[in-house]
């Protein structure tokens, strides 16, 4: 996907409208306080502290000098940049949906019950995981369906379910960062100015160590989780999913087309509208859904009845409808990121970052730390990536730094934090596709705190980093 989008430089802003540091902390400080109070103290929907930010950063940017049609224009950029994450959510949630209906997810819960134990489920959903996002190229699609499917059968061996999601999740971003067909990486690349397979190979040894420690610390919580396997919870899921699906090889098809499609080199979007139309199909053709009912299902999702509530929960869907708690929460982020870019503020702290520059690792771990501001202020992974990835690409050139290593940076700690975030597009998908709140899974996303701090353990410690060679000590005027 390509972005006619180039954010706003220092040297863009007019002087008489350029925010001082101490200034362009405001609006940072206010954000923080509203989402931090709204969220986490009254228990608001993010919606309400997000549209309190959009509110004080609008009226931050007119009392900077900028007029409506300038801060609206800022609004469209945000959106813009997080147009395909929304078509993503609307088309994942109808695909969700379609598979229940197929039962297909059905299906891999009731077969993953009888070849799964306690003991190894933790570190084999990351790895799994890890296989097919690397495979099709997008960490979304990998949870949407398999990490659902993984939620129910992790609550039929007894695993809590904030664990499983965070294995999956790790897996999925793990395997999304090495995937040449992943969006990210090819978003990384192509800002940076980095030859694509150079990219991905520069971030091997850094996803390989951070993915290794996540796996092991799967295995080790795995243990603790492991015991006896709940023979009777299993039992009871089995039957009621084979009293209510058709269980034959066919409820498979929209799992053979959708990933098939992705590993030929489909993009992401029609890929999972062709998954949506395999899932109608393939609930009309086996599992005997009228055509209007299966079309039902794509808009209004799925309320099972199979005799058995905790499963009849773990496929209730919401389908396309359901998508809206997500969506508005994704819009008003990316209006607030949008505004943050216009006003000039991102653009001051990426200035103050540059000044703040001694080294080659100080560089690249202040590049991973930018990404990470980038995702909790404007609730996008493309943001994050995008923005230090153009605003600080003369700066790597000036430290005889090859792009790599600024692509690198930024997706090592840009792509995988999003989904930590609860008003994240990334978070809110994850916690929205598989019923678990971020801020529950978030402990157990081990890959998503391990990568950047990966990172930084390694620009600090020299470890891989290339020496400055044309100039020590920069320096810039204010």
């Amino acid at each position: 996907m390509t972005f006619d989008f180039t954010p706003t430089t220092i040297d863009d802003i007019a002087p008489e409208r350029r925010p001082s540091f101490a200034l362009a902390l405001v609006p940072v400080f206010a954000v923080v306080a509203f989402l931090g109070v709204g969220s986490a103290v009254l228990g608001l929907d993010p919606h309400v502290p997000l549209l309190w930010s959009i509110v004080f950063v609008g009226a931050f940017g007119i009392y900077l000098g900028y007029d409506w049609p300038e801060l609206s224009d800022g609004v469209a950029n945000g959106l813009l940049m997080g147009i395909q994450a929304l078509l993503i959510i609307f088309t994942i949630y109808a695909l969700i949906a379609t598979w229940v209906e197929a039962g297909t997810i059905p299906a891999m819960m009731y077969y993953g019950l009888e070849l799964l134990t306690p003991s190894v489920f933790l570190p084999v959903a990351a790895i799994l995981a890890a296989v097919v996002a690397f495979s099709i190229g997008s960490s979304w699609t990998t949870v949407g369906t398999l990490g659902v499917a993984f939620v129910g059968i992790g609550a039929g061996l007894g695993v809590p379910a904030p664990m499983t999601v965070g294995a999956v999740i790790s897996g999925a971003y793990a395997g999304d960062k090495q995937s040449p067909l992943s969006d990210t990486t090819n978003l990384a690349a192509g800002v940076t100015n980095t030859p694509l397979y150079d990219h991905i190979r520069r971030m091997r040894t850094g996803t390989a160590v951070a993915f290794g420690l996540s796996v092991a610390g799967f295995a080790v919580l795995g243990l603790q989780a492991a015991g006896e396997i709940p023979t009777d919870r299993v039992v009871e899921i089995q039957t009621a999913i084979a009293g209510a699906y058709d269980l034959s090889v066919l409820v498979f098809l929209p799992l053979v087309v959708t990933f098939g499609l992705a590993l030929y080199g489909f993009p992401a979007l029609p890929t999972l509208v062709a998954g949506v139309f395999a899932g109608v199909i393939t609930s009309i053709a086996v599992q005997g859904t009228g055509f209007v009912a299966a079309w039902e299902v794509f808009m209004s999702g799925t309320a099972p009845e199979t005799g058995t509530d905790l499963v009849n929960d773990l496929l209730a869907t919401g389908g396309l409808t359901g998508s809206a708690w997500t969506i508005t929460v994704v819009v008003a982020a990316l209006s607030l990121g949008g505004l943050l870019e216009r006003t000039g503020v991102l653009a001051v702290l990426a200035h103050r970052l540059s000044q703040g520059v001694r080294s080659s690792g100080s560089l690249i771990a202040g590049t991973g730390a930018s990404a990470i501001l980038v995702n909790v202020l404007t609730a996008q992974q493309y943001m994050s990536i995008v923005l230090p990835g153009l605003t600080l690409r003369n700066l790597y050139e000036e430290f005889d730094l090859d792009s790599e290593e600024l692509s690198r940076a930024v997706e090592a700690a840009g792509t995988p934090t999003g989904a930590l975030l609860p008003w994240h597009a990334g978070g809110v998908f994850m916690a929205s596709a598989t019923g678990v709140p971020t801020l529950e899974y978030a402990p157990f996303y081990l890959f998503g705190l391990l990568s950047p701090l990966v990172l930084f353990v390694m620009a600090f410690s020299g470890l891989g980093v290339p020496t400055t060679s044309r100039r020590e000590q920069p320096h810039y005027a204010d």
